[in-house]
């Protein structure tokens, strides 16, 4: 089907200074938001573009244009929908230490040395420190793993639980998504045996005076691999190791290891990291995914199992099935629970594992609920009182969900929020998230800097700190000059839209089509499509205790139906205008997907907003 027939046109502003017209007129839908059309230069050069693909490569013209509006070129299309290692892989020693690291990996496999390895309680640290506990193990050495507790230990490594390792005679200690930042406790173990160092996170000052610091991020480094996880850094670290050894003739008598084999991990650590999908990280995604549908991994497996995942598997599956039951365990529960399901072979105690985590996610949604109501009532306070950032406390808040609270108040209010827990030592320890051009990590590490906190930093969209509970109001007085800014952004992130079309050619094709420019996350949006001038012919609501509004909608003139759902229905300003019988017509905002169930496939709409068609 041509792209004509499926797409309004992408109206050109009268003049260079002129702006666009809001997508179908909106420009204040049910929750506050303009739509407005994604940026692709003048629409004529993207029409002339996308169809120069489409030509080119022989794909439908409608994924052509989507390409155009990533700014894809003619050339680089290949690539960009069949990313590979082969063409996109860097060479490992491109980054600051890594050939230091390798050789010193090297020589413990050689020697069957016992390491320690120190990995932080997220998905990423879990991810890389059993990505590096497979290999080692496979090359002969004995390795100890410590992740530690949020709550008792909080983040980073700490002396007692390295020492503990090297009384157990690790001769080498690897801090996995960590360390970067633990200047005096790894410089003080350092003195009984080697550290490496395998981060990511922005350096916040001098480096710890250790053996090798691979972090893409440390300012001396070249590689150009900034935005890559931590498990991507391990797994650029292995490949560097198995170059040495193979380099030496270790191979010769001994089995290489298939490293291909752990891209699963890397690419559930970069999807739930939100690391940007382009370049090398969409290598990874796309390769790992491939690599996790294969079911070898036996706990992954299982925890795809519980978390009722379906084929075929997506970055959507790693986000929102797998990676919040993995958190959950460092967050509320045991923090070593999801290593201990990644490295599990036996399919009966991963089953157990598995279940175990589901339970303490389902718990983790409850004390989560507890707090958001109440961190949404005083966030609205404070936006009425105009802060421009929001700075949120309460007893009896648990330090482990108020990350996952401050990015839903952050969706909400769409300003920098910080949310902390007052612990019964008199301190407040919590989580901050951030929204595009407020670089929040640069304000804590200065706020940091500054005396007004006793530990902090992270990245410009997501930090950690900790100060005592009198100083909060001086806190937020400091964020609220230093991202002044963010006074000034509206109530509601618009919308970015990148077509609209029809019910009638909203089917399964299309979807497909679509999904060739997946996978989709961080920097690579899924397509946001627009319904225009629908009505709902049914609605009903269904799953646990009704949270999910399932909806069959169709376009004027009575034409043809296509399923829709809403989720989080209950607390969604959606579902009472989709509910309403009288409604006027709308227009739908959301995402187009072929799903498939029990081998049959059709296509359904996720909405993501709702507005009047009159």
């Amino acid at each position: 089907m041509p792209a004509a027939d499926l797409l309004s046109p992408h109206p050109a502003a009268s003049s260079p200074q002129a702006a666009e017209p809001a997508v179908l007129g909106v420009t204040r839908s049910v929750t506050g938001r303009r739509w407005n059309w994604r940026e692709g230069g003048q629409a004529s050069h993207t029409d002339r573009m996308g169809m120069a693909i489409a030509q080119q490569t022989g794909l439908p013209e409608i994924v052509g244009r989507m390409l155009a509006l990533r700014h894809v070129a003619p050339e680089d299309v290949a690539t960009y929908l069949t990313p590979t290692l082969r063409a996109l892989m860097p060479d490992p020693s491109t980054c600051a230490d890594m050939d230091t690291a390798a050789a010193r990996l090297a020589t413990a496999i050689r020697n069957g040395e016992t390491v320690g390895l120190f990995g932080d309680y997220d998905v990423d640290g879990a991810c890389s420190t059993a990505l590096m506990t497979d290999f080692l193990r496979r090359m002969g050495c004995t390795v100890l793993t410590h992740i530690p507790d949020r709550m008792t230990e909080g983040y980073g490594p700490n002396t007692p639980a390295i020492e503990a390792m090297m009384d157990q005679g690790a001769s080498l200690i690897v801090c996995l998504d960590c360390g970067t930042a633990a200047v005096e406790v790894l410089e003080a173990v350092s003195r009984r045996g080697d550290v490496i160092i395998l981060d990511h996170h922005q350096v916040q000052g001098a480096l710890p005076k250790v053996l090798a610091t691979v972090n893409p991020n440390r300012p001396d480094c070249s590689s150009g691999l900034r935005h890559i996880c931590a498990a991507a850094v391990t797994f650029l670290t292995v490949v560097a190791t198995t170059r040495i050894l193979r380099r030496e003739g270790w191979f010769d008598t001994h089995p290489e290891p298939q490293l291909m084999d752990s891209l699963d991990l890397v690419a559930l650590a970069t999807v739930c990291d939100v690391m940007p999908l382009g370049g090398l990280n969409r290598a990874f995604v796309a390769q790992g995914l491939k690599i996790m549908a294969r079911r070898q991994r036996t706990g992954l497996s299982a925890l795809l199992d519980v978390a009722g995942a379906r084929d075929p598997l997506s970055a959507f599956t790693c986000g929102f099935a797998v990676g919040p039951r993995i958190n959950a365990g460092g967050r509320i529960a045991d923090s070593g629970l999801g290593l201990r399901l990644l490295l599990c072979d036996d399919a009966a105690e991963a089953r157990t594992l598995a279940e175990r985590l589901n339970t303490v996610n389902h718990n983790r949604q409850g004390v989560e609920a507890g707090i958001l109501d109440r961190a949404m009532e005083l966030a609205a306070q404070q936006r009425a009182q105009g802060h421009a950032v929001l700075v949120l406390s309460g007893r009896d808040w648990h330090p482990g969900v108020v990350g996952i609270v401050a990015g839903r108040i952050k969706e909400k209010f769409n300003r920098p929020v910080l949310v902390g827990a007052e612990l019964e030592d008199g301190s407040v320890k919590g989580s901050a998230r951030s929204v595009p051009g407020q670089d929040l990590g640069g304000a804590i590490i200065a706020a940091r800097q500054a005396g007004l906190l006793t530990s902090g930093g992270g990245h410009a969209m997501a930090a950690g700190f900790r100060l005592p509970a009198g100083g909060v109001p001086a806190l937020h007085a400091f964020l609220d000059r230093h991202l002044a800014g963010a006074a000034d952004l509206p109530d509601a992130v618009d919308l970015t839209i990148d077509a609209v079309v029809n019910v009638a050619a909203a089917n399964v094709e299309l979807a497909t089509d679509m999904d060739r420019l997946a996978p989709f996350g961080a920097g690579n949006d899924e397509p946001l499509i627009a319904l225009p001038r629908v009505r709902v012919a049914y609605a009903e609501r269904i799953g646990r205790e009704g949270n999910t509004l399932r909806l069959t909608v169709q376009g004027e003139g009575r034409g043809p139906r296509i399923k829709a759902l809403v989720f989080r229905a209950n607390e969604s300003p959606l579902a009472p205008v989709l509910e309403d019988r009288d409604a006027p017509p709308l227009h739908l905002a959301g995402w187009l997907r072929a799903e498939s169930w029990n081998g049959r496939t059709s296509a359904t709409f996720f909405i993501r907003d709702v507005a009047s068609a009159q």
